[in-house]
């Protein structure tokens, strides 16, 4: 009889043994009837109804995947952390050896119903089927989506810009007297968090992420949601090397062009096809801009030069008219006194200078002095032109004096002046009003050399 009580108690600690070296995560999930009831994936897991869930959230920017600044879409790739507890999903670890936690399929619990405000087409992510599932009823999931989500782009800084896009996420069907949704990081450890493991094609950088709590009200109803605020800035060094940079090139290569001559057209035709070649970059500019209310300063910039272009090719037909008309008729006084008298002092050419070149050279090459004469205030434009033509008189008696000592060499013809004395009488005193005595005036045109008669 002792016998077999001793094989009886060797047999059950035998047994014992095997069991506690068989446990695992089936025997958990066994235990844990209601993952197997398909009842319980529809309701939400509280045994008070009028106790509120509480959904954590966590998120991580991974990538910006591009910005459609024509349809003003957002498409990023982001990891989300969502967590809540199941009240029915509990056990006691040491009765299963020490397990903790474990990893359950998703339809096979209930999941909170969290969506995106802002996203416009569906996610296109590969999905996660499994979540984990603590001991105490915490559920676990991490899920990647790609989120394409509307996004306000102001242009008017266009390439300079920095863009806030907003996602919001909340429950779609639960208000807040049952699910209330928490923020686990604040903005500077999402932030962080996000540019540690960030990816770009190099169009856009990111500078921060904010986090708010909001709610929003509807119908009676309260929703709570996370506001996650996308600050990103655009990277403008391919749109300053391939459109800003060429088109002031375009504008300097037009300002250039007015030193070339106009007498065969090149100027015009070299006007012309510089425009031709902005255009091309206006269609590009097209494409990149978005169709908005306020108009992006790149706009601006680029109609100031198309104006810059055209007025230059307006000034150019305009002289090309000029220097055609003065072909056939002179120049009218009135344009003369316009350029002479205020084009000069708007472009700051002193007159009084040229003039006094003319008489250095004048007395460098004759050693004469040149007469001088001071304009008077109030002189009309016709009494200043008349006494420089008088001036010039002067000037012409003074060179055919000086040469009249000179002998020129046989057989060598040279250019003179033929004196015509004009009686002194006729003038008196210069009618000008300027006190200046005006005698013996010669003017002429002639020939003079060996054997020629002066």
């Amino acid at each position: 009889m002792s016998k077999l009580l001793a094989f009886l108690v060797m047999y059950s600690l035998a047994t014992a043994v095997t069991y506690s070296e068989d446990c695992g995560f089936y025997d958990v999930i066994t235990n844990l009837t209601i993952l197997t009831d398909p009842l319980f994936n529809n309701v939400r897991p509280v045994k008070d109804a009028k106790q509120t869930t509480v959904v954590k959230l966590d998120f991580t920017l991974y990538a910006i995947l591009d910005l459609e600044m024509k349809f003003q879409t957002l498409k990023t790739f982001a990891w989300l952390n969502i967590t809540w507890t199941n009240e029915y999903l509990t056990w006691d670890p040491a009765q299963f050896c020490g397990i903790s936690r474990i990893t359950a399929h998703v339809d096979s619990v209930w999941n909170p119903d969290l969506f995106v405000y802002e996203m416009t087409d569906e996610d296109k992510s590969p999905a996660v089927q499994f979540l984990y599932l603590s001991n105490d009823g915490e559920m676990n999931r991490l899920e990647p989506m790609m989120i394409s989500s509307t996004c306000a782009i102001d242009t008017y800084k266009f390439p300079f810009d920095i863009q806030t896009c907003k996602l919001t996420v909340g429950s779609f069907m639960h208000s807040a007297d049952e699910i209330v949704i928490h923020a686990i990081s604040n903005s500077s450890e999402v932030t962080e968090s996000s540019k540690d493991v960030f990816q770009s094609k190099g169009d856009w950088s990111l500078l921060r992420i904010d986090v708010e709590s909001n709610n929003y009200s509807h119908a009676g109803s309260v929703w709570s949601l996370i506001v996650y605020k996308i600050v990103i800035q655009r990277t403008p060094s391919h749109y300053v090397v391939n459109l800003i940079i060429p088109a002031c090139f375009l504008v300097l290569l037009d300002l250039a062009s007015m030193f070339i001559s106009m007498d065969d057209g090149e100027r015009l035709s070299f006007k012309i096809t510089i425009v031709l070649g902005f255009s091309v970059l206006l269609l590009i500019l097209n494409d990149l801009l978005p169709s908005s209310q306020g108009t992006p300063i790149l706009d601006v910039f680029c109609m100031v030069c198309l104006m810059v272009m055209t007025d230059s090719i307006l000034l150019a037909i305009f002289i090309s008219y000029l220097l055609h008309q003065s072909e056939r008729r002179p120049v009218p006084l009135w344009v003369r006194s316009f350029v002479l008298k205020h084009m000069a002092r708007a472009l700051f050419v002193n007159q009084k200078t040229e003039d006094k070149d003319e008489d250095m050279t004048l007395t460098k090459e004759t050693g004469l002095q040149a007469p001088t004469f001071t304009p008077k205030e109030g002189d009309s434009t016709e009494a200043e032109l008349l006494r420089r033509v008088l001036l010039e008189m002067i000037k012409l008696r003074q060179l055919v004096n000086s040469s009249k000592g000179h002998h020129t060499e046989s057989g060598v013809w040279t250019r003179g002046f033929g004196i015509f004395q004009l009686p002194p009488r006729s003038y008196g005193v210069s009618p000008f009003g300027d006190g200046m005595q005006y005698q013996d005036c010669t003017i002429g045109y002639g020939y003079s050399g060996a054997g020629a008669e002066h």
